[in-house]
């Protein structure tokens, strides 16, 4: 099949991978502009493409072609090393005409590689992960805005981004006018206009990641995400599926009725009550009684979350006073 034994196919799977590739990182870049200025609706996106079959598919879909784009630029590296033989060793400095990024493309390509295997671990692994196991954490799977306080209150993490970002910079200024000539658009007259829209959308697109990285560190070391009013009543209301599972419907619409400080002080409180050995005694034939106990200790973790860190005085908090009856 001439897409993988001829060099003309295997370019031609480059091209179209990293096609899709740089459209997702054109989606990717719109979804974190959407957290910046309007941090609710990030999470309904995180909550709309979690472990639903749409997005699965989509995953999986994405998966396949990094893989793909990853395995052809091996090859065709090697193949090309191959080609060249020993002439390779006899150039001492680049051609004249020839980028640097062109020349260092596999290594280029690995430092994105790293970088995205941490951005998978910091995100992916804690939120559609999760849901596909059914193992939450203390985190509701679809609070996006959290996971990214989680891994932007990191001093090192900003660092490693920028790092990529800049890596990813170079990858893509060659490889967006690269996958264009490796279709047949290769000529005096496209050439130079790919090269030109290239370099305005990279430089565009990882201008906007830089920043959005530099607001998502600024924010998550205020606590933004943790103490916006906005966001924690959506917190709240990520509690109520579990709730309405475990109570019934009417507990879940009171959970998301009921202002913050209210419920959690209320859901502190009956877990107390639920974790008491006259409870558990009494409820030993309440076929939902664990799930009641899972659902509010799944709450308290979450509002204890949300308190740490905040220098929030205890002593006049009223979660903090509640004494169990």
């Amino acid at each position: 099949m001439w897409l993988t034994c001829s060099s003309v196919g295997r370019k031609f799977i480059m091209a179209l991978t990293g096609a899709c590739l740089v459209l997702f990182l054109t989606f990717h870049c719109v979804m974190n502009a959407v957290c910046i200025v309007w941090p609710a609706a990030y999470n309904s996106i995180c909550e709309f493409l979690g472990a639903n079959w749409y997005a699965l598919i989509a995953s999986a879909g994405l998966a396949v072609l990094f893989i793909l784009h990853i395995c052809y630029a091996v090859w065709l590296t090697i193949q090309n090393r191959k080609a060249r033989g020993e002439i390779r060793y006899s150039i001492e400095r680049r051609p004249a005409g020839v980028e640097w990024s062109s020349q260092n493309m596999l290594i280029l390509g690995f430092v994105v590689l790293a970088f995205l295997v941490v951005h998978l671990i910091q995100f992916w692994a804690k939120m559609q992960w999760v849901e596909i196991i059914g193992n939450h954490g203390t985190i509701p799977a679809v609070a996006g805005t959290l996971f990214i306080q989680e891994a932007f209150s990191q001093f090192w993490t900003i660092i490693v981004y920028i790092i990529a970002f800049i890596a990813l910079w170079f990858h893509l200024q060659h490889g967006f006018w690269s996958m264009f000539q490796s279709v047949g658009w290769d000529n005096t007259t496209w050439i130079p206009r790919l090269k030109c829209i290239g370099n305005w959308w990279v430089s565009i697109v990882i201008a906007l990641f830089v920043a959005q990285a530099i607001v998502f560190t600024v924010r998550a070391h205020e606590n933004h995400y943790k103490t916006d009013p906005a966001l924690r009543a959506q917190y709240k209301a990520m509690l109520a599926p579990a709730f309405a599972d475990a109570f019934g419907p009417d507990a879940a619409q009171a959970v998301e009725a009921a202002p913050y400080d209210q419920i959690s002080a209320q859901i502190r409180q009956m877990e107390m009550q639920f974790n008491s050995d006259q409870a558990r005694a009494y409820n030993e034939n309440n076929p939902k009684f664990e799930a009641q106990v899972h659902a509010l200790e799944s709450a308290v973790k979450l509002f204890d979350y949300l308190e740490e860190g905040t220098d929030k005085d205890a002593e006049s908090d009223p979660m903090m006073m509640v004494q169990p009856q």
